[in-house]
C-alpha cells in the first residue's frame, strides 16, 4: 500500500476540549472551523503524517459570554493569534491500529511538542464512491505552557479554571483521488 492523502471532513469530525471548572466539574467545548490533511500508509505508519489548522475564534462552549472571554486577551487572544496548528513530526505503532503521533502544537503563538494517542478505526466506501477512514486521537496539555495563564483563586480553595486541558479529535477523512497523468 502506498502513502495516501486523506482530507479531513470537518462536517463529520470534531475537535473537542474539556477543562476543570471550579475544581468540581468540567467545562466542555469544541472548535467549529478547522481543516486538516493526513498522509497515511497502513503498511508503513512511520511514513505517515498529519497537519491541522484551527481557527480559535470558532470555539463554542455553549455560553456566549464565556466564549467571548476565551477569545479575549485573557486566553486565546484571537485578534493577535488568529490560528492554531498541529504538525506531526513522528508516527510510531504502539499496537494493532494504535499509534503514538508526536508533533508540534502551536497555540497563542507558542509551539510545544505534544503526543497524541491515536486509534485507527477503519475505512470503507461511502455511497458516492469515495473512501473514508476514521481516527480517534486524545492528548492532554497544560494551558500555561501555551501562555494561557488567566485564572482566579476561589475562596473555597483551588482555582476557577483547571490547568490541564483534555483534547479529543474524532476524525473522518476522505481519500483524495489519485491524479491522472496528462
Amino acid at each position: 500500500m502506498a502513502l495516501n492523502v486523506w482530507n479531513i471532513d470537518p462536517s463529520h469530525s470534531a475537535i473537542a476540549f474539556s477543562v476543570r471548572h471550579m475544581v468540581v466539574s468540567k467545562t466542555r467545548g469544541r472548535f467549529t472551523k478547522w481543516s486538516g490533511q493526513l498522509r497515511f500508509d497502513a503498511e508503513n505508519p512511520a511514513s505517515s503524517s498529519v497537519e491541522v489548522s484551527i481557527d480559535p475564534a470558532s470555539l463554542d462552549t455553549a455560553d456566549a459570554q464565556r466564549d467571548a472571554h476565551l477569545r479575549s486577551a485573557d486566553f486565546f487572544d484571537v485578534e493577535k493569534y488568529p490560528s492554531a496548528s498541529f504538525h506531526s513530526t513522528k508516527v510510531e505503532v504502539t499496537a494493532e491500529d494504535r499509534y503514538r503521533v508526536t508533533g508540534d502544537l502551536t497555540i497563542h503563538g507558542v509551539t510545544k511538542p505534544v503526543v497524541l494517542a491515536v486509534a485507527y478505526e477503519g475505512s470503507g466506501k461511502d455511497p458516492w464512491g469515495g473512501e473514508r477512514a476514521g481516527f480517534l486521537a486524545t492528548t492532554s496539555i497544560i494551558r500555561k505552557d501555551f501562555g494561557l495563564e488567566w485564572n482566579k483563586a476561589l475562596d473555597s480553595g483551588g482555582v476557577l479554571v483547571g490547568e490541564k486541558v483534555e483534547l479529543t479529535l474524532e476524525i473522518e477523512a476522505v481519500k483524495q483521488a489519485a491524479q491522472v497523468a496528462a
